[in-house]
């Protein structure tokens, strides 16, 4: 950390101080492998940390250009694909996705959410695209799901991150399984992003991850983004692992490793990234849609992203079993502050700080107010069930679950 960027960029010095040492706290206490953390704040790097390994077995330390699997930090990118489209004309949030996915037309909804699958009735409606990117769908993860649904899931699509079925088949398979709510009713955390990636395949008539690559990936120069680690990078890749909860050891967790790109392309969270390219997407939109040139996004577009879409009513509704919305709302894609004091359970952040987080507790936030960005990356595998929000952002055990809290709260702390 330079004393003087920190300054400059209004921060303690001295409370920023302490932060390498309160993270490697937490790795050297074995609860986590190790992190990559950066603060960003008007155009410079304040603090950056790399603390323990990528790879505990061959003893490879964390780097900047480690390659993280983020999970559902690929939600926003495959919003802001929608909303390209959308400015375009070539969709609407209103629209009914059945205008491109057949396979959605007459879509049926359980009469429990933990019911019978045969125990159904006629959704009320079609699902829309904003339906889509608010969760308001009625579709549903295998984790989100209790009872006969939940283990459909697991029978129909295969895992949530490595589908072996190809978009046509996989959009088939999930449209044959009923909705755990009629669509527009409630946010129920789902396939919501994967079938809105793959609508913006069938509307440019192209695989998903092409869009991507030329619409959003390449133009930002995000070039160690992708759906896959080539066998060149493997080397970068930090593994991902989960805490033995009696032995308190970390033991990996396998994933696929693919030589080319996947057919299926998740984009609700198969991307893999790493810091500076994550932190290159954030300032795009921090920017209001535009960097180093290239726009995106019309600014009022970025507005409506960042903008609460939910209702009191859904919002009061637990998140995977907490109060995830509290101190704040979700957008189009993006959770946003509008509370940041009811907020202060969960974190830190100004009003209108806006982020996602990752399933393997990678985290970041925007924070127009302060003009700064905050990036936290771990690979912490958490059991994905209906009650793993509480442990969702930052892993299992205590030390793992209160780093990432702990690095916001110790930021906003040492701004002067």
């Amino acid at each position: 950390m330079d004393k003087d960027i920190a300054s400059a960029a209004g921060f303690s010095p001295e409370g920023l101080a302490p932060i390498p040492a309160a993270l490697k706290g937490v790795v050297d206490n074995g609860d986590l492998s190790g992190m990559v953390t950066l603060v960003w704040r008007d155009g410079h790097d304040v603090q950056f940390n790399a603390i323990g390994r990528r790879d505990i077995e061959n003893n490879k330390p964390m780097t900047r250009d480690t390659l993280f699997r983020i999970a559902s930090m690929t939600k926003p990118i495959t919003s802001v694909a929608a909303l390209m489209l959308m400015e375009e004309g070539k969709l609407k949030l209103s629209d009914p996705i059945t205008k491109w996915l057949p396979e959605f037309k007459e879509m049926k909804v359980l009469k429990s959410p933990s019911g019978a699958l045969a125990e159904t009735v006629p959704a009320p409606r079609d699902i829309t695209v904003e339906d889509l990117m608010t969760h308001r769908s009625g579709l549903a993860y295998g984790f989100t799901s209790t009872g006969p649904l939940a283990k459909a899931h697991e029978e129909f699509l295969g895992p949530v991150l490595d589908s072996p079925y190809l978009p046509d088949e996989w959009l088939k398979r999930i449209a044959s399984l009923p909705l755990t709510f009629p669509p527009g009713e409630r946010m129920h955390y789902s396939h919501s992003t994967e079938v809105l990636g793959f609508l913006v395949g069938r509307i440019e008539g192209k695989p998903y991850r092409d869009v991507l690559m030329e619409r959003i990936l390449k133009p930002l120069g995000m070039n160690d983004t992708d759906f896959y680690v080539p066998p060149s990078k493997r080397d970068r890749a930090a593994v991902v692992y989960q805490q033995d909860q009696k032995t308190g050891a970390l033991m990996p967790v396998p994933f696929p490793q693919y030589d080319e790109p996947p057919g299926y392309c998740a984009g609700g969270g198969g991307l893999i990234s790493t810091l500076d390219d994550y932190l290159t997407f954030a300032r795009m939109l921090l920017n209001k849609g535009e960097l180093n040139g290239v726009r995106l996004l019309k600014r009022e577009t970025v507005e409506l992203m960042r903008t609460n879409h939910l209702t009191p009513e859904q919002r009061a509704i637990p998140f995977l079993g907490m109060p995830l919305f509290l101190g704040q709302g979700f957008g189009l894609g993006l959770s946003v502050i509008d509370d940041p004091a009811k907020h202060e359970w969960m974190g830190a952040g100004s009003k209108g700080s806006f982020g996602w987080p990752g399933a393997f507790g990678t985290w970041w936030q925007a924070d127009p107010e302060k003009n700064m960005i905050l990036i936290f990356l771990i690979q912490n595998y958490t059991p994905l069930t209906p009650d793993m929000a509480g442990q969702a952002v930052t892993g299992a055990r205590m030390g793992a679950r209160v780093a990432c809290p702990m690095f916001q709260k110790m930021v906003y702390g040492a701004l002067a």
